[in-house]
Parts: structure tokens; sequence; C-alpha cells
């Protein structure tokens, strides 16, 4: 990652709040489509295996066109446009994280802890064709309980990986609530030179919780066909936003992408350690810095993305920035 962050700021902080003003017409049809996601992340795909090393995620969003009363009405009370199609969404996925060495023992405490994160998301999505909204709440368990340490040892057996010796040394069990709150602004200045479109898409957001508490902003670049039909590529949480929503408005479509970002970190349980009892931490850093990059398609009502994500250090004793992959997959019904 680029060590200058503080140019990354200020071209992120110029990009955003001139082209908030600026969008493309609403959307006013409410869309019949329900969605399905499934997302994996893995740093195997990029040759390591440490720190955020496996994250899976399953997602549904509702159809728009079929939401009870009530759920308008408590959309109305939270950060969301009014005008907005709105949509229910639910999740459930599971994080894991090891130190570089999983063959050792008793690790390091110089390097990230073991710990793992078993959850479930409720949350609701407004999209009003020009923005994108999203609240959620996330309930779940850090710990032993969270069964990565089962899932790590029964993965590496079927794949004749090194068998993990160390999860003895995870944090312990602790419930974990996490609210979030991203909003994005799509096709900013947005033109279509030989039927290829280019967008800019900014975005702020942040988690409040004892398992994340941050902020961030950043921004989306994206070169493709039929990029209307969504906001990007989702990704596991807690990170950089993504979105499960797409309404495609051609038989096939596609881009190539890149993200910007920049993230202020309160707090990180993975890193932090557990929240009231003391357990193996590390000093995170308070300011990171992350770059995307990948290719999403999509064909009839499905789309495919694959992401490769670099991270800048998040503790101090990291010896190198973070890297893994991120394949996703979505169908429409």
């Amino acid at each position: 990652m680029p060590n200058n962050r503080f140019i990354v700021i200020v071209f992120i902080y110029f990009l955003v709040l001139p082209t908030m003003a600026l969008a493309t017409e609403e959307r006013d049809e409410k869309d019949s489509g329900s969605i399905l996601g499934l997302v994996i992340e893995n740093d195997s795909f990029t040759g390591t295996d440490k720190n955020y090393t496996n994250g899976i995620r399953f997602s549904m969003l509702s159809s728009e066109d079929k939401l009870p009363h009530w759920i308008n009405s408590l959309a109305s009370a939270l950060p969301l446009a009014d005008n907005g199609n709105k949509r229910i969404s639910i999740a459930a996925g599971q994080n894991m994280y090891t130190p570089t060495d999983i063959t050792q023992k008793n690790p390091p405490t110089t390097e990230q802890p073991y710990a793992g994160w078993l959850y479930g998301s409720v949350g609701i999505v407004s999209d009003t064709g020009k923005a994108l909204d999203n609240v959620m709440l996330t309930l779940g368990m850090v710990g032993p309980l969270s069964y990565a340490e089962q899932t790590q040892k029964i993965v590496h057996n079927l794949i004749d990986s090194p068998y993990p010796q160390g999860w003895r040394h995870q944090l312990k069990n602790e419930p974990g609530i996490i609210l979030t709150y991203e909003h994005k602004w799509r096709q900013m200045y947005e033109f279509s030179p030989f039927g290829v479109g280019i967008d800019i898409t900014p975005h702020l957001g942040g988690d409040l919780g004892n398992v994340n508490t941050d902020a961030i902003m950043g921004a989306t670049f994206r070169l493709g066909y039929d990029l209307p039909a969504d906001y990007g590529p989702p990704r596991v949480r807690p990170s950089l936003p993504g979105s499960d929503f797409f309404i495609p408005t051609q038989k096939l479509g596609g881009y190539i992408f890149t993200t910007f970002a920049e993230q202020a970190v309160a707090r990180n349980i993975f890193l932090d350690g557990n929240t009231f009892t003391s357990s193996p931490h590390v000093d995170k850093e308070i300011l990171v810095s992350s770059l995307q990059s990948g290719v999403a398609l999509t064909y009839k009502e499905a789309r495919v993305s694959y992401t490769q994500v670099y991270i800048s250090k998040q503790y101090a004793t990291e010896e190198h920035p973070e890297k893994f992959g991120v394949l996703t997959f979505s169908w429409r019904f």
C-alpha cells in the first residue's frame, strides 16, 4: 500500500463532496426479484495463509414490491432515503483469523491472535436509483463457540494442508454486536463513449459495536457495460462496503473496478482482544488504507465477481500488508 496516506485522504475528500449533488435519474418502479448471494474470501487465492485467512457469507435480499407496511414505518425512523425502494436483508457467515505459522502450538504474541466470528445479520436496504443506503444489525459469537477451529481443521484435513496447532490460544467466548451504516452515491460523472460506461461512486459508512467500531470513506471507479445494474460486488462484513443488490438491464454486462478507501479504527476485537477479560492481542493501527481491484460479470439473472484486496498494516508488528481474494456469486429469482 502507498505510504502517502494523507494524499489519499485528501483525494477522496475532494472527490466525494463535489459529486454528492450529481446523479442519474431516480428509479421509480419497484423490483419484484429477490436475490441470493454467496461470498467467499480466502488468502489462499493470493498464496498466503495468515491474519484474516477465511470468510464465508450467505445472504438474501427480499423483493421490493411485497414488503409489509411496518418495514416502511421502521425505515422512516432510520437514516434511509424516504423515496428509496426498500428491501429486507438477511445474512449469516463465519470469519477466521490466525497467525502466520499455524503449525506452532504456542503462537508468537506479536502476531494476529487465533479468533473466529460466527454471526447473523438483518437489515434494511434503500435504493433510489442514484444512491444506496444500508442499515444492518449483526449479532454473533467470538471465540470457541464460533466453531472456526473445527472448520479450519476439517478443511485443512480435506485439502491436505498443514494442521493448525494453536487454536487453544484463541480469543475467549464473547457475544458480539455490530450496527452498520453505509451510503453510496452511484454514477457520478458517468458518460458512455462507444457504449462503454465509466463512473465514480463515493461511499461513506461505519460500524459501531464491541466487535468493530470504525468509520470509512472511499470511492470506486468502474469501466464496463450495464453499470446501473449494481453498486459494486458484495464483501464479507466487517469490511469495505459492497452490495448484494443488483438489477441487470441487459442480458450480458460486466465491468472492471478499483476501490480506494481509508478506515479509522477505534476497535477491532480480533486485534484488541476480548472486551471484558484478558486475551491475546496486538497493538492495532488507527488508520488503515485499502485497495480493491477486480472484475464483475452479469448474465441474465446471475452475477459473478472476483476481487483482489490489499490492506495496509493493521497492527504495529505486522510484517507485511495483508492480501486476499474474494469470489462472489449472486442469483435473482
